[in-house]
């Protein structure tokens, strides 16, 4: 498995075929039909495409955003991949197995981004699976730092320059060029694929917005190609005054790597944060009911970081909806995230769906 170039791209994504990326699942994920939540809802159709199985070590969003990441990291010749994120991150569970995939070490820097009294948040789910899968961990005293904790990831990376590694840091905050979202422009050449093949007619995306980069690269993407479907990002982090901006930045940041001009409007970006407290990483009740329902009707499994917060969400715009719409949940996995809310999810289950 090498770094490649992607080929047979449309021009109106300017220089993206030129870009290193590094292939770390196969195919395309399917866009399956939710019957038995779309009657429950009343509102409108409801589609789900299926982001969480991308093979990669339980699967997300994220193996798309780390193909050119570790595109670039293989570029440089690295040896060693660093990255930052909550102690229960998606992102840096799959950049610790894309890693091992491509016989590379992994640093991770975990943030004290969420405070719980639950063991299993520590122990289980994604931070079980960074012990697994061998990454070097490190701490970062501060969950709303993203520029400190760059700072404290390059020192990492200069100890391990100094030791004889060749490390590549995959950075937290804003700043830097936006390399993940590229991976949610080539999925909107997929998406847009799926949707002629399929003669869908699709209203609305929903999609958890969080570090931006899947939001901002599907919007962009879809843009780019002629496409006016709304694509709707439901806070998971920061409220929508302060996502806008960082979608903004994002689909700046996208036009400068690819040399074209950004089609993205401000009335294209399109945030809800209803369902955000009581903040990053803690559910609150209309997610937890979400979980339990969306198992429940259609055995499908979403944690309460990203993804249940963005089925809540989902659920309510469905319910009030026009029944002849059709709504597209971009389902973004984060399944090992549930074993380290343990706690919080077994209450949910006494909840009456409503």
């Amino acid at each position: 498995m090498g770094t490649s170039h992607i080929a047979n791209l449309p021009k109106e994504l300017g220089r993206i075929a030129s870009i290193p990326r590094t292939q770390l699942f196969s195919g395309t994920t399917v866009i399956e039909s939710m019957p038995n939540l779309t009657t429950h809802c009343g509102g409108a159709q409801l589609l789900v495409k299926r982001d969480d199985c991308t093979q990669l070590a339980f699967g997300g969003n994220k193996v798309r955003q780390l193909e050119f990441y570790f595109g670039a990291a293989r570029a440089q010749n690295a040896d060693t991949v660093l990255i930052t994120s909550a102690v229960q991150s998606n992102f840096v569970r799959m950049a610790a197995a894309a890693a091992r995939k491509l016989g590379m070490q992994c640093h991770i820097q975990q943030e004290e981004r969420v405070t719980t009294d639950d063991p299993s948040y520590r122990n289980s789910g994604n931070a079980f699976l960074d012990k697994l899968l061998g990454a070097t961990m490190h701490s970062y005293p501060h969950g709303e730092d993203e520029s400190g904790a760059d700072q404290q990831l390059a020192a990492i990376a200069a100890e391990l320059e100094a030791a004889g590694r060749r490390p590549f840091i995959i950075p937290l905050g804003p700043g830097h060029p936006p390399l993940g979202a590229l991976g949610y422009v080539v999925a909107a050449v997929e998406l847009l694929s799926q949707i002629e093949e399929g003669e869908l007619s699709i209203d609305e995306i929903f999609v958890g917005s969080g570090s931006g980069a899947t939001h901002a690269g599907l919007l962009f993407g879809l843009r780019a190609l002629g496409s006016d479907i709304s694509v709707r990002g439901v806070c998971v982090r920061r409220d929508a005054a302060r996502q806008r901006v960082r979608i903004q930045d994002i689909c700046a940041g996208i036009a400068k790597l690819l040399g074209v001009n950004s089609n993205v409007t401000d009335e294209d970006i399109s945030l809800i944060d209803d369902f955000l407290a009581p903040g990053y990483g803690i559910a609150g009740d209309a997610t937890l009911k979400a979980i339990v329902l969306g198992a429940r009707t259609e055995g499908l499994l979403f944690d309460p970081v990203y993804t249940g917060k963005a089925l809540a969400a989902f659920i309510q715009q469905a319910s009030t909806a026009n029944k002849h719409s059709t709504f597209l949940f971009l389902h973004t996995g984060g399944t090992p995230a549930l074993f380290g809310y343990q706690e919080s999810i077994e209450r949910a289950l006494t909840f009456k769906a409503e």
